[in-house]
């Protein structure tokens, strides 16, 4: 049990966020209304994404250095959790544009910036999927994670801070920390997050588990 107490204070904390974001008062500010309690879902969502996406690159980097077959498998089911993730995050994030934009999708360089980060870690799985020769796929598909994770900075990153963008934080458009992320919001918020990262690296660990499973059976 020693070594699973991060799970259980991950579960708890993903609990407790679901029940205070819903339940608990939240700022009435104009536009928003009660859709500000995503905050504690759709933020989230994109900083474990980015979170798991980090931990891909560093495994990715590592197999470059050391050509160990396992980094290669935490690099590529660390993506695939992070991209799980960022569909959440663009999933959330739609439901909340329709609501304060009134459309599920608008021109914005943060949400194309969005979409344009999925598909390049889309491209890295169509990738690795062509290439037949293990070691080879494992060389290749490291180099294009780290293009990948170099690109998706940008897009999120970087693009929406020098252009204009109604995403907050972006384009010289406030943060809600400007606006009334007051303390009660942040006891909720921060705890979200954490909650859902030490959950997408669960996830993660799982699929690497499973995927170990198989190849020791197929190995029978």
């Amino acid at each position: 049990m020693k070594n699973h107490w991060w799970k259980v204070v991950g579960v708890f904390l993903v609990l407790y966020s679901l029940y205070a974001g819903l339940a608990n008062d939240v700022p009435r500010l104009a536009i928003l209304n009660e859709t500000i309690r995503n905050i504690y879902f759709h933020v989230p969502m994109w900083f474990t994404m980015m979170f798991l996406y980090g931990v891909s690159v560093v495994y990715s980097i590592i197999h470059l250095s050391k050509f160990e077959m396992k980094s290669d498998m935490v690099a590529d089911y660390a993506a695939r959790t992070g991209m799980a993730f960022g569909f959440l995050g663009l999933f959330t994030g739609m439901i909340w544009a329709q609501f304060t934009w009134g459309s599920f999708w608008v021109s914005d360089t943060k949400l194309n910036g969005s979409a344009a980060t999925m598909l390049v870690y889309a491209a890295y799985f169509v990738l690795r999927n062509s290439v037949e020769d293990e070691q080879k796929r494992a060389r290749i598909a490291a180099v294009y994670n780290i293009f990948s994770f170099v690109l998706m900075l940008v897009f999120i990153m970087v693009l929406p801070r020098l252009t204009d963008s109604l995403h907050p934080g972006n384009g010289g458009n406030p943060a809600f920390a400007a606006y009334d992320l007051d303390n009660n919001m942040r006891l909720v918020f921060y705890p979200a997050v954490t909650g859902w990262i030490l959950t997408g690296l669960w996830m993660m660990q799982l699929q690497i588990r499973i995927q170990k499973i198989k190849t020791y059976l197929e190995s029978k």
